[in-house]
């Protein structure tokens, strides 16, 4: 069957594109999504909402030491940037002119939709670009977000283990659900469909990094509709592969999030200075649309999404972009190289990194990728041996950084990596050391950057994640966790987060963490205790050997990262790593502790997300 020819038709202060399958109506000049007429249903965007708040761009910025500000991005000028049988690509651009001096928004906006012949769904995305003399501000977060029928989508997917029913948004509203201690937790205690009944709802609950996320959506009833985000590509957004991002929530809401602090906290804002210049392009993404007539066979359009998914992802970078701001395949590069760990005390060969993580950023120092946000990024994993390809690279001068599974801290060459259009960068052999000064005395857990290696107890089904940080109190009613080196088990006797406990009244009080080993012998000079935080919310962390006095006091950190992990459900946020010294006069022969101190009170979800401890021995001989 010949595909039918893509049409542009302006009807009053609407722009119309219709490829026979998909037809999008879209507000002129403004660029609000407002409708779109997809297989036999009228519109799939939600009709109680407002025109500028069905299908919509928006930010959240500020001015250097001014209140948080939010706002719907739209355009001022409306224009066709190509028309063919075959495709059609419309802009909605709003330009800012440094000139004039206001507070608006220090930034132009072009945003745009693509929609080709014989396509089942269209692109998006957009360019934002600062020309020479703006003024100073702060990005915390950009996104399109769709609003979708709500009489109509009631099932979400997001990986083949989280899918289901979703809550209306009226069972969100007093009466009907009740709100906990995290302001976006709602305790439905009379939704409208009963089933639902002591669950609770969080759209922190749905959250994905963006290494394991890039199809997300909901699949509607009558008729049977999949509607599905598709990141072909996670180079323009920041953070990296580890960056976690939310991706529905009850609504029906489905995000295509670009930029944000979520689980990082204020250390990833992208900072811009008086006069600094930028331009970066997000996207496009892909709304990919199909259905059924069976409803026996709705689960397949999860299926067929997933299947899509992949064939957009060969399909990057795209051809049919015309925006000269987006690059082609020939207008990039490449990089390829081996990647190895070197760790004497494991092995006294090089040990080939396999399945770590390799990346291109424009940060310069150690893990600076993680809180990076200007500019592109891309990653790859190695193969089983350490070998890797970083393909489609924007030109540019990169820092090269990696981190492997196993292996404390993070990788960053010395040299920097220079990227040009058509060629492939050969980087060759690349060798990790990881920070190491001896031979391992005890280690607890397994360093993945994550809290996965610990004891994540078990809640009640109707909660899903809710709640889990405060089973520490059920788990140790009366007195805090101890831990014995060569007796206990990480993932059965170690909580995965270290909080309060909560007390009469409900008031909670600051816990100490034991960790117990058995020293023969005492190595005179300086042990190493490396210690790999995978998160920390509002902490009070204290480190004690032996003794809890200030003499015997070897790390403090007062209010100890702002990722708010804990109580949005993640098993790790911002990895920090931290080397403290222990003397040896501290240690004794024999019986030792170790005490960790969570001295904050007060605070349900303030706590630490221990990725990894080490305690290292010095090299000398010389025994007491």
């Amino acid at each position: 069957m010949a595909k039918e020819k893509v049409q542009l038709v302006t009807k009053g202060s609407n722009v119309i594109l219709d490829n026979g399958l998909v037809r999008l109506t879209i507000s002129k000049p403004q660029g609000y999504l407002i409708g779109i007429q997809y297989g036999g249903m009228d519109n799939l965007l939600d009709l109680k909402s407002s025109e500028s708040s069905r299908g919509y761009w928006d930010i959240n910025w500020n001015l250097p030491e001014g209140q948080d500000r939010y706002q719907l991005l739209n355009g001022a000028e409306y224009s066709v940037i190509n028309m063919s049988n075959d495709s059609v690509e419309v802009s909605f651009r709003s330009s800012y002119d440094p000139s004039i001096q206001s507070t608006k928004l220090p930034l132009s906006v072009d945003i745009r939709y693509i929609l080709r012949s014989g396509v089942s769904g269209f692109h998006c995305y957009s360019i934002y670009e600062r020309p020479p003399g703006c003024r100073a501000f702060d990005l915390a977060q950009t996104r399109l977000a769709f609003k979708l029928r709500r009489d109509k989508f009631h099932y979400m997917a997001i990986t083949d283990e989280k899918q289901r029913i979703m809550p209306l948004p009226e069972d969100l509203l007093p009466g009907r659900g009740k709100q906990l201690i995290v302001p976006e937790s709602v305790l439905l205690v009379n939704p409208i469909n009963p089933d639902l009944k002591g669950e609770v709802d969080d759209k922190y609950q749905y959250s994905m990094d963006n290494k394991d996320g890039g199809l997300h959506g909901w699949i509607g009833s009558g008729p049977i509709i999949g509607f599905w985000i598709i990141f072909p590509s996670h180079e323009f957004r920041n953070g990296g592969p580890t960056k976690q991002n939310l991706t529905v929530h009850t609504g029906p809401t489905c995000l295509a999030m670009f930029h944000g602090t979520h689980y990082i906290g204020n250390e990833i804002l992208a900072h811009f200075q008086e006069g600094e210049t930028w331009r970066k392009v997000f996207g496009p993404i892909f709304v990919y649309l199909n259905s059924t007539s069976d409803a026996s066979k709705a689960y397949n359009l999860w299926i067929d999404a997933k299947k899509q998914r992949l064939l957009q992802e060969a399909a990057w970078p795209y051809d049919f972009v015309s925006s000269p701001y987006y690059l082609t395949a020939n207008e990039r590069g490449s990089a390829t190289g081996r990647f190895f760990v070197q760790d004497k005390f494991v092995s006294s060969s090089l040990i080939p990194a396999k399945y770590a993580y390799i990346g291109l950023s424009s940060a310069r120092t150690e893990g600076g990728w993680q809180t990076e946000s200007k500019d592109y990024q891309f990653w790859v994993q190695t193969d089983s041996k350490g070998n890797f390809t970083v393909k489609n690279v924007v030109p540019g001068v990169y820092g090269l950084h990696g981190w492997v599974p196993g292996f404390i801290g993070d990788y960053l060459d010395k040299a920097l990596v220079t990227i040009s259009a058509g060629s492939q960068t050969e980087l060759g052999n690349l060798t990790y050391v990881p920070l190491r000064n001896g031979p391992t005395v005890w280690e607890i857990g397994f360093p993945d950057r994550t809290a996965l290696g610990c004891y994540v107890p078990d809640v009640n089904p109707m909660y899903r994640q809710y709640g889990l940080w405060d089973r520490y109190t059920d788990v140790h009613p009366e007195s805090d966790q101890f831990f014995t080196v060569g007796v206990n088990d990480p993932k059965k006797d170690w909580f995965f987060a270290h909080v309060d406990r909560r007390g009469p009244d409900n008031k909670y009080l600051p816990t100490t963490w034991t960790i117990k080993f058995h020293l023969d012998s005492i190595i005179k000079g300086t042990y190493n205790l490396r210690l790999a935080i995978a998160s920390a919310t509002r902490s009070d962390l204290e480190i004690f050997v032996n003794y809890i006095d200030q003499g015997h006091l070897v790390y403090q950190e007062m209010n100890l990262g702002m990722d708010n992990t804990v109580c949005r459900h993640g098993i790790h946020g911002l990895y920090q790593l931290f080397s403290i010294h222990v003397s040896s006069l501290l240690l004794i022969k024999g019986d030792n502790s170790m005490f960790l101190v969570q001295s904050r009170s007060g605070d349900p979800v303030c706590g630490v997300l221990y990725d990894y401890l080490r305690l290292e021995a010095p090299t000398s001989s010389f025994m007491i």
